[in-house]
């Protein structure tokens, strides 16, 4: 271990060894209380707990002082601090490589156990609480000895460095490092919740239904900021990186895609088992694997083993995540081995054409997609691994099957909202999807209407159309039954943020298909035309501060509104930075980026224009999604105002 330095790093090293302490006792506290049914030992637990979360608030309160004071002596602050980094990024510069990111994720989960130790500390006495407790101290205990060990951001630095290079520059060109990082993190360190509940409900052997109500919600809390850090990250990488896309199927950001597409069948499948009692292997299956992979995307992003423009550099954090991933597997496939017998489901599906069907429908489509997206990402891994060669899994391997699946999702996500429990008739059918079928022709004829040509992205539009209709007949339902506030609940807010899903699945297969794109040399006073469009050129303005050469080309589009890609020079790491400057309109985003050469002395500029359909619908989208979660995390109006949890939990105790 590595020697500290300077107040911050001595401060910020004890407060990681206090964090460690609290978070052994609590475990201990957890395991021992919990096994001899003793009340006093467990009320030390939410104790525990707050001192693991001041603890780390206050390791991360010594960082933040040593970043904002410049303290070089921290090999930390050597390596992502600058002296000429603005105060914002400097601020963000923490969680900005390996060492401060791992102390973000420490500081989110100590936040989740205090906040589970307080709110049923008056249950501990339960076995079922008390194991969850002790797995996430568990948790809590193998990331404190991270940030003590390999991911130590507190170490001592080379003697007599008085600056640094400041953050990647990727990550002081656009505010949204602000909140990308940090949202996908809890959505990351959010699924340790229910995770930690079916570990506890494994162990317990209380395998009914009384733990799934425990852990929906948080469940659907760390999916939702998931899902948002996600779209944050695509509107990040549209802004930012020059390429006019969103998604790459770049090892970093599948990382992040695996679990929540898992945690996705988990949200779909727990309605089934809290309905009919059935799938209790899947959602438990589906839980720890949505964790687990957590864990693997932590090691695939912070171990250097792949190469990303994400990927934070070569370290010796991977054996110890790999190993703790291993260790949760391994730990988890055996206890539900154990409990095999208790986890056969009371009921079965009575007929494939049912809402049980469906939803066994897509968790069998979302694992597949899983398997695929991890398949992609770890296998040239594995083939430098065992044959000492290079292998690139690129965009087209990962199109090629997504787009199958992801059309066969939007099927489903057409008939699913219309299906019964148990068994559908043939007139159920037919009379429930009259209108919706009619929505998916009318979306096909307005597609072909407008020029779109290609069966992938018709057959998406179509199924978008018939999927919306189905789920806005759900809602017109819901709303004449009992008004607005038929939209509050997990149904409505799910068909919510299906409506959100199929508006960004329209986007994208609008914007992937017909996307044009065309180099022009504009000359100033000479306006050239691309795609219906005019563009003139009306100067370059150089703008120069400490940190970095920036030169802009201003653009008039279409005679009215002034555009300015750019092109950045990092002078303390030499690197140039592209930055797109885009008009955004309902129908199409406008994307212009400044092509090197850069020559300010002349009067012409080289610029690419791409011409996007429908890129704003994709943030709408994302939005909807955030509403409809929001929607989803309340009981709707027919739910009884008594303890949701409490019941089940006292019930199954008893039983």
């Amino acid at each position: 271990m590595l020697a500290v330095a300077g107040v911050s790093g001595s401060l910020g090293r004890a407060a990681l060894l206090i964090g460690l302490v609290g978070a052994v006792f609590g475990m201990f506290a957890s395991v021992m209380g919990t096994r001899q049914h003793d009340e006093k030992v467990l009320r030390l637990v939410p104790r525990f707990a707050t001192l693991c979360v001041i603890a780390t608030v206050s390791a991360f309160v010594c960082m933040e002082y040593a970043m904002i004071t410049r303290d070089f002596s921290l090999a930390y602050i050597q390596k992502v601090g600058s002296k000429s980094t603005p105060a914002l990024y400097n601020f963000t510069a923490v969680w900005s490589a390996l060492e401060g990111s791992i102390l973000m994720w420490m500081l989110i989960l100590a936040v989740c156990t205090v906040i589970i130790a307080w709110k049923y500390r008056n249950r501990l006495i339960d076995p079922l609480v008390g194991w969850a407790m002790a797995t996430m101290f568990f948790v809590c205990t193998f990331f404190f000895m991270l940030t003590l060990g390999p991911a130590n951001p507190f170490g001592k630095g080379a003697a007599g460095v008085l600056d640094g290079p400041g953050p990647n520059p990727l990550l002081q060109n656009h505010i949204l490092v602000v909140f990308h990082p940090p949202i996908l993190y809890v959505g990351y360190v959010g699924m340790t919740i229910p995770f930690a509940f079916a570990i506890g409900a494994l162990i317990t052997g209380r395998l009914g239904e009384g733990w799934l109500l425990e852990t929906r919600r948080w469940a659907l809390f760390s999916w939702g900021f998931l899902t948002f850090g996600i779209i944050l990250g695509g509107w990040w990488s549209y802004e930012v990186l020059g390429w006019s896309g969103v998604w790459a199927w770049d090892p970093v950001e599948n990382a992040s895609f695996i679990p929540w597409l898992t945690g996705t069948a988990y949200i779909h499948s727990v309605l089934v088992q809290e309905r009919r009692g059935m799938l209790r292997v899947w959602n438990l299956s589906l839980l720890i694997a949505t964790f687990s992979l957590t864990i693997l995307g932590t090691f695939l992003t912070r171990s250097g083993v792949l190469n990303s423009v994400h990927a934070f550099s070569d370290s010796d954090i991977g054996p110890y995540l790999l190993t703790f991933f291993g260790v949760i597997v391994l730990v988890s496939v055996g206890l539900i081995g154990w409990r095999g017998e208790k986890l056969r489901s009371p009921g079965t599906i009575d007929s494939p054409i049912s809402r049980e069907g469906a939803f066994l429908a897509n968790n069998v489509l979302f694992g597949v997609f899983a398997f695929v997206v991890l398949l992609g990402t770890v296998f040239p891994l594995i083939v430098e691994a065992l044959q000492n060669r290079q292998l690139i899994v690129g965009e087209p391997f990962f199109d090629q099957l997504a787009t199958p699946i992801g059309i066969t999702l939007l099927v489903l996500m057409c008939i699913a909202p219309v299906l019964p429990w148990r068994k559908a008739s043939g007139e159920l059918l037919r009379q429930r999807l009259f209108w919706p079928a009619w929505a998916g022709i009318a979306a096909l004829v307005m597609s072909l209407g407008v020029g779109a040509v290609g069966l992938a992205p018709l057959l998406t539009f179509t199924l978008g159309g018939f999927a919306a209709g189905a789920a806005l007949r759900q809602l017109a339902l819901a709303t004449r039954r009992q008004g607005l506030r038929g939209l509050v609940g997990r149904a409505n807010g799910g068909m919510v943020v299906h409506i959100g899903v199929i508006i960004i699945a329209v986007a994208l297969a609008a914007s992937n298909s017909y996307t044009r794109s065309q180099e022009i040399t504009l000359t100033v006073g000479k306006p050239a035309q691309y795609g219906g469009h005019s563009f003139e050129f009306v100067r370059f303005v150089e703008e120069k501060d400490d940190r970095r050469i920036s030169v802009k080309a201003e653009i008039i589009i279409d005679g009215s509104g002034t555009y300015a890609p750019a092109i950045q020079k990092f002078i303390n790491v030499g690197q140039n930075i592209g930055t797109p400057s885009v008009k955004s309109m309902f129908t199409k985003d406008i994307y212009l980026t400044l092509q090197p050469p850069v020559k300010v002395s002349t009067n012409t500029a080289k610029i690419k224009v791409f011409i996007k359909p429908l890129m704003m619908w994709l943030w709408i989208g994302g939005g909807l999604m955030g509403v409809g979660t929001l929607l989803a995390a309340f009981p709707g109006s027919r739910r009884k105002p008594t303890d949701p949890v409490s019941a089940p939990i006292a019930q199954e105790a008893s039983a």
